[in-house]
């Protein structure tokens, strides 16, 4: 074994600090980086259904086109 004890591990031969922290920088962007695809990833998802529920009512209307987009294209307007 490379270290006598524990404890000798957990020095790292006095490089405790830079070893440690070298590596919990690099966990953080790692799980950082996860979130953020995961988080892109859904976003991602949300804007295509948003995008196919519009195709999909845009094709329902007669030529196609609706008063949403004279209006700013916001379905929520009256």
């Amino acid at each position: 074994m490379a270290f006598e004890s524990f404890q000798d591990f957990i020095a790292m031969g006095g490089h405790a600090p830079y070893v440690w922290t070298a590596w919990a920088v690099t966990l953080a962007l790692l799980l950082v980086s996860g979130i953020h695809a995961r988080a892109e990833h859904r976003r991602l998802l949300r804007g295509l259904q948003r995008r196919m529920r519009r195709e999909q009512r845009l094709a329902g209307c007669p030529g196609g086109t609706t008063n949403h987009y004279q209006r700013g294209g916001n379905a929520n307007d009256t």
